[in-house]
């Protein structure tokens, strides 16, 4: 799905100010409000608006420590040992990769004992091979989308210029 200039600036908007009525962001973009609604409606149906609401703080919920635990899969296992990892709250994020395991998955913990209580729990599910465990020192770039945004609609500007250049010349 490709994103227009528009839709970069919706985005953008949602970011910068997530609190906002839509008939606020129609407002301040010079857009009709149906429109917006419309863009908005497409940007979801297409995967790119993945949801709304906070991003929350680990640590502020008493869970300070951050891993990344590596876990390798025995062949054919991958979907059951997801499946089971989808049940431990202190697992927020898991993801299957390439290189040295199967699955990469980012753990919260209350200390370094709950920590490697977490791990104990994945080592023991079925399927489960081996795990390496990197404890996080000190988040260095928070999660973020305004730069790839940005950068996206810079893109997108760049290839409307070339576009509108490419038929002026047809034309004449």
């Amino acid at each position: 799905m490709a994103v227009d200039v528009l839709d970069a600036r919706i985005l953008r908007l949602l970011l910068e100010q997530p609190r906002t009525s839509v008939r606020e962001y129609a407002r301040i973009l010079g857009v009709a409000r149906g429109t917006l609604q419309a863009r908005l409606d497409r940007l979801e149906r297409d995967g790119v608006i993945t949801g709304y609401g906070p991003r929350l703080s680990p640590a502020a919920l008493g869970h300070p420590v951050l891993a990344f635990v590596h876990i390798e899969v025995t062949q054919g296992h991958l979907d059951d040992v997801g499946e089971r990892l989808a049940a431990v709250p202190e697992i927020i994020e898991a993801f299957s990769v390439t290189g040295g395991g199967d699955l990469l998955t980012r753990v919260a913990a209350r200390d370094n004992t709950h920590l490697e209580d977490v791990i104990q729990l994945v080592i023991r599910m079925p399927g489960v091979v081996r795990t390496r465990t990197e404890v996080v020192l000190r988040e260095r770039v928070r999660s973020r989308m305004l730069p790839l945004v940005g950068s996206v609609a810079a893109n997108a500007a760049a290839s409307t210029s070339q576009d509108a250049m490419s038929a002026w010349r047809d034309a004449h």
